[in-house]
């Protein structure tokens, strides 16, 4: 028996001792690399070089997460679209600096964040600094960026893909009837088509018809920036993508896409003698992320009174408290009112990035909106998304600004249920009901839609549809029969909106915070981010542990499976999840 304890209490000791050297390293890792908001900036030596990395921007805010039973972990990222815009700006007037190096950098934004991104750097060429652009293949969205470099250039066995733009949209009515597995869909709006995929095997004319047109108008946003910063007419780049004329890296220099065909050394070769270096010397590069850490923490220290708040609502919109990748109405109202409550803060930007969702959520944050209006100017600035439930929680701005090539309208409503009667009737699986009521039972996933729980859900549909429009209506001065021609769930790029009176200002997030500050006269003010997310230790470490080996099941996948197959799993999952009413943008547009 002594042997036994003996062995037992080694047992113990070991994995004590494992859990103390874990925390231990954890800590070590912690005190010694520092969270990204300990103050410390990275050290900028003169005659640098950004080199702008954009592999890990996704979101225009990266967030702020508080760690509520162990404060010492709270973290702070600048990572976001918004901590590189205000990088670049920054690096303008920073003696420094002398150029920016665009690199076979993989990006997940969206055409309106390239825009932005490309607008500031377009900025930055005004100060006559460089900007010089190396990809061994660019994709479009690569080129739309890269295309503002002083230099571009491209690697000799590489390619360009120039040929216009398509979206693909997968349909699953035959796969329904295969499986047994059905969506039960109510809807309104004849371009509502977030539900056509279950309905149909192919677009319908008004769907195809609202795509082109939006696809066309992103397109012509993209080919006039591209023709002013390439000297090349429009109607010649178009000619170029119909032909395919940029297939390879001579045709492209042929047509002035590219100026080089050369490798990455000569290409760094070029930077070097850009800075007066040898050729056997070494340029100092910085990240991007660094220098917009250095830039952030430096902006902290800002000597102003008076702030703008900057609410950002980014992902789908769920019933809830929500997170950095999702919208819920609880974060959201706590933030407006915690900027309410703050008297330092004079005005109030709300940036939207969202395809919409749960109408309820949708109509809480509208009315919370409502409320703060009374106290302070609300403005909205519109991203890559603000379509549907997000065009809803915009429409009663004092000002709302959106990028030409923003996606947004999209006003109609939807229900869809999915039914497994048919398989599980394949499988010898029945299910049959008694009620006191007639409508006692409401709905089953196992029988098919009674027309009395049909007809109630219709009229659901058709009231948060006349709300809908009743809000959009008393937002921007419209007529509810105004609201309804440009409705029906059509999807509109930020050029058609201002035309349509659906947003007032083509714009940037600055454009719009520029536009507040001018609402309330002030003009030395700083900027204060919403929301502040919350996590438990648990939860944090998960997510940012120091060892390879633990990670968070998200990180896992995305290794697996890579990033974009994860955000088609990411999509099924929140289509799960949804509850109630939908007010949704159309489906998830990828435009290649």
């Amino acid at each position: 028996m002594k042997f036994l304890s003996n062995v037992l209490a080694t047992l113990v000791g070991l994995f004590l001792f494992f859990i103390i050297m874990f925390f231990g390293f954890f800590l070590i890792g912690v005190l010694i690399g520092g969270s990204p908001d300990d103050g410390k900036k990275t050290s900028v030596k003169n005659n640098s070089v950004i080199v702008l990395d954009l592999e890990n921007v996704s979101q225009d805010y990266s967030a702020k997460t508080i760690v509520t039973d162990f404060p010492l972990f709270n973290t702070e990222n600048y990572n976001g679209l918004v901590d590189i815009l205000n990088a670049i700006d920054n690096a303008k007037t920073d003696n420094k600096i002398e150029g920016i190096s665009i690199l076979n950098t993989d990006s997940m934004l969206g055409f309106a964040q390239i825009k932005a991104l490309r607008d500031k750097l377009e900025d930055f060429k005004k100060s006559g600094k460089f900007v010089v652009s190396y990809f061994n293949n660019y994709t479009q969205e690569q080129y739309y960026l890269g295309s503002v470099a002083d230099t571009v250039y491209i690697n000799p066995v590489g390619g360009l893909d120039f040929k216009g733009l398509s979206s693909e949209i997968l349909f699953f009515k035959d796969f329904q009837e295969k499986s047994g597995i059905t969506m039960e869909v109510i809807r309104h709006g004849k371009y509502k088509s977030a539900v056509e995929p279950f309905l149909e095997n192919q677009m319908s004319d008004e769907n195809r018809l609202q795509m082109l047109e939006l696809l066309n108008s992103a397109w012509e946003t993209l080919v006039t920036d591209i023709s002013k910063s390439r000297n090349i007419p429009v109607d010649s780049l178009n000619v170029i993508a119909d032909r395919l004329g940029a297939r390879t890296p001579q045709l492209a220099k042929t047509s002035n896409l590219i100026d080089k065909v050369v490798y990455e050394d000569e290409y760094q070769n070029g930077i070097k003698t850009a800075l007066g270096l040898k050729m056997n010397e070494e340029y100092n590069a910085i990240d991007m992320s660094k220098y917009a850490a250095n830039v952030a923490i430096s902006n902290k220290n800002k000597k102003a009174e008076d702030r703008i708040a900057v609410i950002y609502a980014q992902g789908q919109i769920f019933d809830g408290e929500g997170d950095a990748k999702n919208i819920g109405e609880g974060y959201v109202k706590q933030a407006l009112q915690d900027a309410v409550k703050d008297d330092k803060v004079k005005a109030i930007v709300l940036r939207v990035d969202s395809p919409g969702g749960s109408a309820l959520a949708s109509d809480i944050i509208w009315r919370e909106i409502e409320l703060t209006k009374k106290h302070k100017p609300v403005v909205v600035s519109m991203g890559n998304l603000a379509a549907s439930g997000g065009y809803y929680i915009s429409c009663n701005a004092d000002r709302i600004f959106a990028e030409p090539t923003t996606i947004t309208g999209s006003i109609g409503v939807f229900g869809a249920i999915p039914n497994f009667r048919g398989l599980a009737n394949k499988w010898g699986i029945y299910s049959d009901q008694v009620s006191t009521h007639k409508n006692s039972s409401n709905y089953s996933f196992f029988q098919p839609m009674n027309e009395n729980f049909k007809e109630v859900l219709t009229e659901s549909i058709e009231n948060i549809y006349d709300v809908f429009l009743t809000r959009v209506a008393d937002g921007r001065g419209m007529t509810k029969e105004q609201v309804n021609e440009v409705a029906q769930g059509r999807v509109w790029t930020g050029t058609d909106a201002k035309r349509l009176g659906l947003v007032d200002e083509i714009g940037g997030l600055e454009d719009a915070i520029k536009y507040a500050s001018e609402l309330v006269g002030t003009d030395d003010y700083k900027l204060r981010s919403f929301p502040v997310f919350k996590r438990t230790f648990e939860e944090y470490v998960s997510e940012n542990s120091p060892f390879p080996l633990i990670k968070s099941k998200e990180t896992l996948i995305k290794e697996e499976i890579g990033e974009e197959n994860y955000l088609i799993i990411q999509q099924i999952k929140n289509m799960n999840s949804r509850k109630g009413i939908q007010a949704m943008m159309p489906y998830q547009i990828i435009i290649r």
